[in-house]
């Protein structure tokens, strides 16, 4: 076989790849996933990245990782706008809320999926953290489970048949996928905060819990 017979036989073989996985890499053939995948790191913006407040006490670090990860909503208006700016915004009015409304040292959180589908750090040092995976910071998010869990709010209101964006759910996937992989948490723990307190929170969300479960385990190659 020629140098031309072989290149047309390698850009065949490509097309077919398309054709039978529809997605494809950079060399053009199709990138599939490895079977033992883990969790890619999402982007996160920090508390320096959306002018976060210095906390008002010290948050507590915690060695080793938390056993479950517990989803909440923030009850904010469901905004149409969906730009990173809005999410930093969003991160503020958070901490601020926890802060000057509740009395508490810094924002409850660990960390918010934005409706637009960015993800900032909440509780000041939880990002470290998660990267490291060795300790994590308690945050201010579920009474009885705050030294246990690790607290991942959405952004906005889900009763009354509210639903979260595509882009916010892909982006809440992603993240518990990693602190799953990160803290060697299994997807089936994975609770809202109604599993634990008498609240109406996360709203649908909790109803969404076995599908979450589920995507965040083949997110996680499992």
């Amino acid at each position: 076989m020629n140098d031309s017979q072989l290149i047309r036989r390698r850009l065949l073989l490509g097309a077919g790849a398309v054709g039978l996985f529809g997605v494809t890499g950079a060399a053009g053939f199709a990138a599939m996933p490895s079977a033992n995948a883990e969790a890619a790191e999402p982007e996160i913006d920090s508390t320096e990245d959306w002018g976060a407040r210095a906390p008002g006490g010290t948050n507590p670090v915690i060695t080793g990782s938390p056993n479950k990860l517990i989803v909440h909503h923030t009850v904010s208006a469901n905004t149409e706008d969906f730009s990173r700016e809005q999410a930093h915004l969003h991160a503020q009015w958070v901490q601020d809320l926890h802060m000057d409304g509740n009395g508490w040292r810094d924002t409850g959180y660990n960390f918010i999926v934005s409706r637009g589908g960015f993800l900032t750090e909440g509780t000041t040092g939880s990002l470290e953290a998660l990267r490291d995976g060795g300790h994590f910071i308690q945050g201010i998010h579920t009474s009885g489970q705050n030294s246990q869990a690790l607290g991942i709010s959405n952004e906005g209101s889900y009763h009354d048949g509210a639903e979260p964006t595509a882009e916010q759910w892909a982006a809440l996937v992603s993240v518990c996928a990693f602190a799953a992989d990160q803290y060697g948490i299994e997807s089936e723990e994975i609770y809202g905060h109604v599993d634990f307190n008498s609240t109406l929170c996360p709203g649908i969300f909790h109803e969404m819990l076995p599908q979450l479960r589920e995507e965040v385990e083949a997110a996680r190659g499992e």
